[in-house]
């Protein structure tokens, strides 16, 4: 079952969405597989410190984070890889590396690739490795309002 507080914040938006359990994966290629999804509309969260303070990049599934490109972006040189127990107590309904792209739930900005644009929908961890939530990109993008730009690179 997804985290309730993703699902009520959908519900309380009128956002229609779709959850899809699978065998146990924690990679999001995996994911993707395993959920017989496309890797381009599996939307991955990275976290990152900005400055010491958290932030999330959403990626899809096949990309890796250009960390050169979101330190552009933002015009910050402080920016790095998170390191899981720097982030791990932010999610406490989430298992780790299972969360959501829903960052602004968690007070968190944003960023999301431009790639993402061009997908109609989006999978995503849903809080465990072993269910996903489907929804239209255009919600997403709606509801968290992620700052976009070229972010990843093909792996």
């Amino acid at each position: 079952m997804p985290m309730r507080r993703l699902r009520d914040y959908l519900d309380s938006n009128h956002v229609r969405y779709s959850g899809i359990s699978h065998s146990p994966a924690y990679t999001a290629q995996e994911i993707a597989a395993a959920a017989h999804v496309s890797g381009k509309a599996m939307a991955k969260a990275v976290m990152v410190s900005i400055g010491g303070k958290m932030a999330m990049a959403v990626i899809p599934a096949p990309r890796h984070l250009d960390l050169e490109l979101l330190r552009a972006l933002i015009g910050n040189d402080e920016v790095e890889l998170a390191e899981e127990k720097a982030f791990s107590g932010m999610f406490p309904e989430c298992e780790i590396g299972a969360m959501p792209p829903f960052g602004n739930l968690y007070g968190m900005e944003v960023y999301a690739d431009d790639e993402l644009d061009e997908a109609e929908e989006i999978t995503f961890n849903a809080g465990s490795h072993n269910e996903i939530l489907r929804l239209s990109w255009a919600d997403y993008k709606k509801l968290v309002n992620p700052l976009m730009a070229r972010l990843s690179l093909k792996l």
